[in-house]
């Protein structure tokens, strides 16, 4: 059987204010192109040129605050948490303790819970031409999770590539999973069942009928999450967490690409686990297959999970993880 490697790691509902309608444009000298939304740490939009040099923008996104708020269940571009992906029965037991959680999927706590982290208004901390930094302090007992979380999320725009650092640190012991939920396609539009993928992930956690771990890493050999040599995504609908290969620091997680554009995307992280989603529930005005999403994270349900890598975060400690989109052609 396959082990994991090691790995690093007052809600209410937020009304549109004025706050956030906040955006910031990124930009890096003959590079990518991004803006980030104040609303969910969001990352809106990334133009990226193709093998003419034209550039389109080639991450699902909406045009304003508002529209994200009123399209809820799509986490285009999100910052989610506090913890990404599934909990299982909205529950987990920390220190002896239990917590209780919404259960928003199927019976589970899904992205931190109805009102999770890609729902608030960030607050602005510094930038410049190429960088944003946003931060959010997330009160405790907050959609039930315990402790007060302070979470802050760099956007860095550097030639190619786009990096994502997330930093968090607690007053209580807590459980953390914070990803970013760009739903890309290389294309700039129509669908994405064309774009190839590789995925360096020769493991992966098989789910039940409710997108929970039934608790064992398995090879991927044979089964419809098997990328690692490269194939297009086809007509797969697509929605399970792959485990990587280990190593110290950033390593490859995948590789996208459009042949019609010749846009490639390579994800590199220091998460030990990537969620792929193709897109299938998508709902108007966007089509459902337009778009793969590639979450770097720990494993879903690891709360529950003694042999999956820990998630806990303690006083004293200090979460940090890093995702790199570097897009060429």
């Amino acid at each position: 059987m396959l082990r994991f490697g090691k790995g690093h790691g007052r809600r209410r509902r937020v009304t549109i204010e004025r706050m956030s309608h906040s955006r910031w444009q990124l930009a890096s000298p003959g590079g990518l192109e991004a803006s980030v939304l104040a609303y969910g740490a969001t990352l809106q939009q990334v133009l990226a040129p193709d093998r003419s040099g034209t550039r389109a923008n080639v991450a699902l996104g909406f045009d304003d605050a508002a529209d994200y708020e009123a399209h809820p269940g799509t986490y285009l571009g999100a910052t989610v948490g506090r913890y990404a992906n599934r909990i299982a029965g909205g529950r987990f037991t920390l220190d002896g303790r239990e917590y209780r959680l919404p259960r928003n999927d199927r019976g589970n706590c899904l992205h931190g819970g109805p009102e999770g982290f890609d729902k608030c208004v960030w607050r602005y901390v510094r930038g410049d031409d190429a960088s944003v930094s946003l931060a959010y302090v997330s009160p405790n007992g907050e959609m039930g999770f315990p402790g007060t979380l302070a979470v802050e999320v760099t956007y860095l725009v550097q030639g190619n590539d786009l990096r994502i650092d997330f930093r968090a640190t607690t007053d209580a012991p807590t459980v953390v999973n914070l990803t970013n939920h760009t739903c890309w396609n290389l294309a700039g539009g129509g669908s994405a069942r064309g774009h190839v993928l590789q995925l360096d992930a020769p493991g992966y956690t098989p789910l039940d009928d409710t997108g929970v771990p039934i608790g064992e890493v398995a090879d991927v050999a044979g089964t419809p999450i098997d990328f690692r040599v490269p194939r297009p995504v086809g007509d797969t609908d697509l929605d399970d967490n792959v485990v990587l290969e280990p190593a110290e620091g950033l390593r490859r997680a995948a590789t996208l690409s459009d042949p019609g554009s010749g846009r490639t995307l390579e994800v590199w992280t220091t998460q030990p686990c990537l969620q792929v989603w193709t897109g299938a529930s998508l709902a108007p005005p966007f089509v459902p297959g337009s778009c793969v999403a590639l979450e770097t994270q720990h494993a879903p349900d690891s709360p529950n999970r003694q042999d999956f890598p820990d998630t806990t975060l303690r006083p004293g400690e200090v979460f940090t993880s890093t995702t790199v989109f570097r897009l060429r052609v």
